[in-house]
């Protein structure tokens, strides 16, 4: 399968910051790929613990950031959250929940084992129309900027071995498994149907 016409999804809890990151990074690089958050809602860190800001899906990243502003500029500064907010902003306009997506992906990319089990029961219960097949790979990624870069390395050297390989469909176990030897990460890795 060529590599432009892989067709790639990133997903985590919010569509902030891993999914983000990783859609962020592999754009520049030439890759076509959408990204999605699981949640109900999108949470953001508050200005006391335990206490998140909740925005809904609708709310773009914009009005976030202008609402963070009004908020406390300096806290949401320092904490490097307008900085994400702006950078996500220049991709598209706002988060995408992923079981409001009706596109088919040949990958799905998931930040938590989580948001993997999300994303697998919710194509499970969708009903079976194409039977086309979409490989969900995890990939953990701690909820934190330097952890999304990371991850979004990992996940991009990921799609490198699986757009040049000869037949994606019978490789993507063994590419695991090398990466894994070679990174010290494991995956959890399903194959679903549309």
């Amino acid at each position: 399968m060529p590599s432009s016409s892989l067709r790639l999804a990133v997903v985590c809890m919010s569509n902030i910051n891993r999914s983000m990151e990783a859609h962020s990074m592999l754009r520049k690089k030439g890759i076509s790929v959408r990204s999605f958050g699981t949640a109900s809602f999108v949470k953001l860190p508050g200005t006391r613990r335990k206490r998140p800001v909740v925005y809904n899906f609708a709310t773009t990243y914009k009005e976030m950031s202008d609402d963070l502003v009004r908020k406390d500029r300096e806290f949401y500064t320092k904490n490097g959250i307008l900085h994400i907010l702006g950078r996500n902003e220049r991709i598209k306009p706002g988060p995408e929940r992923f079981q409001d997506c009706t596109d088919p992906f040949d990958v799905i990319f998931t930040c938590e084992e989580s948001v993997y089990d999300r994303v697998v029961e919710y194509l499970y219960s969708r009903e079976q129309e194409t039977f086309q097949p979409v490989h969900v790979i995890n990939v953990d990624i701690k909820d934190t900027q330097e952890e999304a870069t990371l991850g979004a390395f990992l996940i991009y050297e990921l799609c490198q071995c699986l757009q040049q390989a000869e037949d994606m469909e019978d490789s993507v176990g063994k590419l695991l498994l090398e990466m894994e030897e070679k990174s010290g990460k494991s995956f959890l890795h399903t194959v679903c149907f549309y």
